[in-house]
């Protein structure tokens, strides 16, 4: 037998037939059966019986001891649900029938199955939320005293244990509770005041020589979850100090850390000083065990005592500075958490420790920053020198390992390692705000000291490291005014690069420095070479092509005397295939920005030898039959080309020749046809050639209207010598074969041209053609081309008011309606983007108003539709939207439309009554000023129509 969704039997039968059912059919397929399908449909029937008015009967049947546990937590979760989610439908008379019997079942089930049992605790949690604290006032100590009464066949562990963990699930239900906001405050006053019978009874357990470790962690995990609800620390201090005694319990360890941890990071904990004060001891206290620990190799346990130290640190670092007289105190603290931050070992590998605490020094730092200047001077007195010790600590936790263990590491651990490493330059470029540019000096002397020293070898790691420090600062640091800089770069010279970890970073470096050697370009002479060099070193790819893309924009004006040599050595390596295709592409960008700010002459005979190989394969490309080789050849020598099309832009030296710019950036004014333009109209007739043989696949006519749409965003206005006989090319394209690529690229020109005179011909010429064509698409039916339907939207809502004044087309909002019932998201995005762009317009161009008047009806139905249920719920806010916008500007018309569309049963949903469609209605036309509020009112409206409204999908809707 299987279990479907279509399960025949009414909910009459249902409660009759539902043990059997449960056990043999929908637990059992839920939980055994192999196949995914029957597990979903059987989760789908199950939870809506879950929440059915019949789960109140059933629930307790399936609670009874012959059931095996699975069919039982089912029974338990039903309960649950609907005391939380229902509560409404529990008469008040049956208050205490549910409370006793839950209490019945919780005493029976604590010496059975835990996850019964758990699940059940969560329920009474449930109802004695929903009852405080009118109605059950003192439910935390009425449930203390029912289980510590002797009595029943249930042994006293057992009881406790059972009365621990309905404590606490209690304030973990508090937090994910849906009470309303004004019973929330009630009742977390409620529960705060019920401390005073869990204290002492937490403590008696926790302090109490025979009390099982096992009890003992139940308390120690009570006190964390009771912590969540703001309990002052001062009222739990004895547990605290209790739980500082447990960590010397290797079986109480972690719950132990847990619970301190939980308690000493809450908020409201620093308004009480001197329990903190006290806490400082205590973690010092831990020092010892911490160094047995890292002497052990116990990784935990390290961890652990870390997260305590840190935690206090973090939370309550501005306190604790405050009180100037226990300031060695606090200091020895931080100290600690030196100690872990230079913790030994290689993370990830030997250690996870160190991580932690590397936002404790964010906030130590904003703390002593945030004071005023005559505190600030005292605090930077104390604290300076330990940020230079945290500086080269956290250098020193930045080195690679050897490069034989290093070479052990999996992929995933050296992932790790660099994300670390990303984070500890995140923390340098911080550290340097309080050091400022003494942190360089310190760095530039170690460097110095290291590359100069003829009595010690050293190892590339410490080299590579502090070369990484500086690169962390000048990444996003202003160091153009730090004196050390022309020292470093003239170190740079004389590091012996013999590893690529090295050699990278180096790279980086000089990447990090771009900007300041365009303001001292002296200097380019000694990095360049060393950069060039990288270039043909293929594990040197991303941060040779990265480093030589940076110089490259900063310092193009400073370039000329050495383009023939970039362009010579970039050629070189793009002919030899040295580089992935994404670095070929960065590479094309950086002799593009060299290009730039050259004179056209040498532009044009450079761009020449450049591209010239390259045309000469795309010939022979161009006559080969089509195939997937010859392809990806193509779309890569056309990549390269859009590439340095994009950052080629002679425009920018005019702009940066103006009366502000210094006289060494000067460049000559540049006379008659763009290069890139000539280099177009020279290769144009190839790449119709190209066109005509890969029309159909839309990879490589993308990867052509890239060249074009690149060109067209950089050049601008001087792209106008193309216009004519590009706007011929694209109608072409797209009226042979229509694709996505030709529609963005006449947006691009549309946008550009549209408005110039000159231009208005050939521009209207294909805007006409591709909208003809694609109403076409729109008639044969356009559901097997969502990219295409997407991008006319968009071109059409970008020049929306444009073309209804320049254009006499024939106009219907017919198909374009369908475009809002495609399951694509981007395309209807783009349709409703559409909608609200025209709409606006209904009053000022009557041919807007009168389209509007005549196929509006048609937009509202669609709207309601995809609200009622026919699209996904993610794309609510843009329908919203359309609605907003057709109440805003043609509210007469909405509200004749919305009677006579709300009038048809059914629609847009069965599930919804007349009266829901009645408020929906009127809510909407309320709203003509408000979008954020009208977007509310449909998520609320399509939630009742999916039959979604108070589930747990709408929880988090």
């Amino acid at each position: 037998v299987k279990f479907t969704d279509t399960w025949p039997i009414t909910p009459d039968g249902l409660l009759n037939t539902v043990p059997k059912i449960f056990k043999c059919l929908a637990l059992h397929q839920l939980y055994y059966d192999p196949n995914i399908e029957n597990k979903n449909l059987a989760q789908k029937w199950l939870m809506q019986a879950q929440v059915s008015p019949q789960a109140w009967q059933f629930c307790w049947v399936l609670l009874r001891p012959e059931k095996v546990p699975e069919i039982q937590y089912f029974g338990a979760s039903a309960l649950h649900t609907k005391i939380s989610r229902y509560w409404g439908d529990i008469p008040t008379e049956q208050y205490d029938t549910l409370k006793t019997q839950l209490f019945s079942q919780i005493a029976r089930f604590a010496s059975g199955s835990k996850i019964v049992l758990t699940r059940l605790c969560v329920a009474l949690a449930s109802l004695a939320l929903n009852m405080m604290p009118e109605v059950w006032p003192g439910a935390v100590s009425e449930m203390v005293h029912m289980f510590q009464e002797e009595g029943g066949e249930v042994d006293g562990r057992a009881r406790c244990l059972a009365l621990l963990e309905l404590l606490t699930v209690l304030p973990e239900e508090f937090q994910t509770s849906r009470l309303p906001q004004y019973r929330k405050g009630q009742v977390r006053g409620a529960l705060g005041r019920e401390w005073a019978a869990v204290y002492p009874l937490l403590q008696q357990l926790l302090r109490q020589p025979d009390s099982p470790p096992l009890v003992k962690a139940r308390v120690l995990k009570c006190l964390s979850s009771w912590v969540l609800l703001d309990v002052p620390l001062n009222e739990s201090e004895g547990l605290v100090e209790a739980s500082f005694t447990a960590l010397s319990d290797p079986e109480l360890f972690d719950t132990a850390v847990e619970a301190i941890v939980n308690t000493i990071s809450q908020p409201d904990s620093q308004r009480y000083v001197n329990t903190l004060l006290k806490l400082v001891p205590q973690v010092l206290q831990l020092q010892e065990q911490l160094r047995d620990a890292i002497q052990n190799g116990d990784m935990e346990t390290s961890h652990g005592i870390c997260r305590i130290a840190v935690s206090l640190g973090e939370n309550h670092s501005s306190t604790l500075l405050e009180q100037v007289e226990h300031w060695q105190s606090f200091l020895a603290l931080v100290n600690m958490i030196m100690f872990c931050t230079g913790i030994p070992g290689h993370y990830p590998v030997n250690e996870t420790t160190s991580s932690l605490t590397l936002t404790f020094w964010y906030t130590l730092q904003d703390d002593i920053m945030s004071f005023e200047a005559e505190k600030q001077a005292v605090y930077l007195q104390v604290y300076r020198p330990v940020y230079f010790q945290l500086v080269d600590v956290l250098l020193h936790k930045a080195q690679f390992p050897t490069d034989e263990e290093y070479a052990s590491w999996s992929s995933d651990e050296k992932e790790q390692f660099r994300i670390y490493r990303v984070d500890i330059s995140d923390t340098l470029m911080y550290v340097y705000e309080m050091l400022g540019a003494e942190l360089l000096s310190n760095l530039y002397d170690k460097l110095g000291r290291l590359l100069t020293s003829t009595e010690q070898t050293t190892t590339w790691q410490h080299t590579e490291a502090l070369l990484y420090g500086f690169q962390s600062i000048a990444e996003t640091i202003d160091v153009n005014y730090s004196d050390v800089i022309p020292g470093l770069i003239g170190l740079i010279p004389r590091i012996n690069i013999n590893n690529v970890q090295l050699a990278d970073t180096v790279m980086f470096t000089i990447g990090a420095l771009a900007e300041w050697l365009a303001d001292h370009p002296v200097m380019l002479s000694s990095v360049l070479p060393l950069v060039l060099q990288a270039l043909g070193n293929p594990d040197l790819s991303v941060s040779s092509v990265s480093t030589l893309k940076k110089i490259c924009r900063e310092c193009k004006y400073d370039l000329p005397p050495y383009a023939t040599n970039i362009v010579a050595v970039s050629q070189e390596v793009l002919i030899k295939q040295i580089h992935k295709t994404s670095q070929c592409m960065w590479l094309m960008q950086a002799l593009g920005f060299l290009l730039s700010a050259l004179p056209v002459e040498e532009i044009l005979r450079n761009l020449h030898s450049l591209i010239t190989p390259y045309i000469q394969q795309l010939e022979k490309l161009s006559e080969e039959t089509p195939n997937p080789s010859n392809k990806l050849a193509i779309i890569h020598i056309l990549g390269l080309l859009s590439n340095l099309f994009t950052t080629l832009d002679i425009t920018k030296q005019e702009e940066e020749s103006g009366e502000n710019a210094p006289p060494i950036k000067s460049a000559p004014p540049q006379t008659g046809p763009n290069p890139v333009v000539v280099v177009l109209q020279q290769v144009f007739a190839l790449i119709q050639t190209v066109l005509s043989k890969w029309l159909n696949d839309s990879q490589v006519v993308e990867a052509v209207c890239a060249i074009f749409e690149k060109s067209v965003k950089t050049l601008l206005h001087d792209f106008a010598p193309m216009v004519s006989q590009l706007s011929e090319m694209l109608g072409q394209m797209y009226s042979t074969i229509p694709q996505a690529s030709a529609l963005d690229l006449t947006r691009q020109m549309v946008h550009i041209f549209a408005s110039e005179t000159n231009h208005f011909p050939p521009i209207k010429a294909l805007f006409e053609l591709v909208t003809s064509v694609t109403l076409t698409i729109f008639q044969q039916g356009p559901r097997d081309h969502p990219d295409i339907v997407d991008s006319f939207m968009q071109l059409q809502a970008q020049v929306c008011f444009w073309f209804l004044i320049s254009f006499t087309l024939g106009f219907s909002l017919l198909f374009r309606v369908l475009s809002l019932k495609f399951p694509e998201a981007p395309t209807v995005k783009s349709t409703c983007f559409f909608f609200t762009e025209l709409i606006p317009h209904c009053a000022d161009i009557p041919p807007v108003g009168q389209v509007v008047q005549e196929d509006g009806k048609l937009l509202l139905l669609a709207v309601l539709e995809a609200i009622g249920g026919q699209s996904s719920r993610s794309l609510m806010d843009q329908f919203a939207e359309v609605l907003f916008c057709l109440n805003k500007h043609c509210f007469a018309l909405l509200t004749v439309w919305l009677k006579e569309a709300l009038r048809s049963p059914g629609f847009p949903s069965s599930r919804v009554s007349d009266d829901q469609k009645d408020t929906f209605s009127q809510q909407v036309l309320r709203e003509r000023v408000n979008k954020r509020r009208v977007k509310d009112i449909v998520k609320e409206f399509t939630l009742v129509c999916r039959g979604l409204h108070g589930t747990e999908y709408a929880a988090d809707y």
